[in-house]
């Protein structure tokens, strides 16, 4: 697996700690197949890629320019509400990352959608706990979740034509 994903697109566009993080899933996946106990929740397994996956979406968003340098490297800035399609009007000018990211895409949402739906699939849903959502994953959803983010990295590199070399 780790031949993979050094071999995506995207790898070299990575800092070193969102690489290492995206092998610590990788490996996860590989050994909990072999465990013979069995888990309520592997969300586990994906947290490491998810962390990863919220420093990607960072770092893209600063190299495109939509967000400043403040909110790259400040605390306050959230890529889950910055990627809402509901955010509020009034936050949109500030925090609209979601229609910024339309706009440089001349007007298409496809890649903000995607992005948006692994923030909440693959991320947000499982760190999060309600009492009326029961959010635990199987083994084999955490593998799909994993490729989820996989895949949305992969788009997020074509579609927003990153150069690699310049990072």
């Amino acid at each position: 697996m780790d031949n993979e994903l050094q071999n995506r697109p995207w790898w070299d566009y990575l800092e070193h700690d969102l690489q290492e993080l995206l092998r610590e899933s990788a490996l996860l996946i590989k050994k909990v197949e072999n465990w013979k106990e069995e888990f309520h929740d592997y969300s586990f397994v994906v947290f490491p890629a998810a962390k990863a996956y919220e420093g990607f979406l960072k770092k893209l968003f600063y190299d495109l320019g939509l967000i400043s340098e403040e909110q790259f490297r400040g605390r306050r800035f959230r890529v889950g509400k910055a990627l809402n399609p509901e955010l509020p009007m009034r936050l949109r000018k500030t925090y609209g990352v979601y229609y910024k990211l339309t706009e440089y895409c001349a007007g298409d949402y496809g890649l903000a959608d995607n992005l948006w739906d692994t923030w909440r699939q693959a991320r947000n849903v499982l760190f999060h706990w309600f009492p009326n959502e029961k959010n635990a994953i199987s083994y084999d959803e955490a593998k799909e979740k994993f490729e989820l983010i996989l895949s949305s990295l992969d788009k997020a590199t074509k579609e927003c034509k990153i150069d690699i070399k310049r990072s």
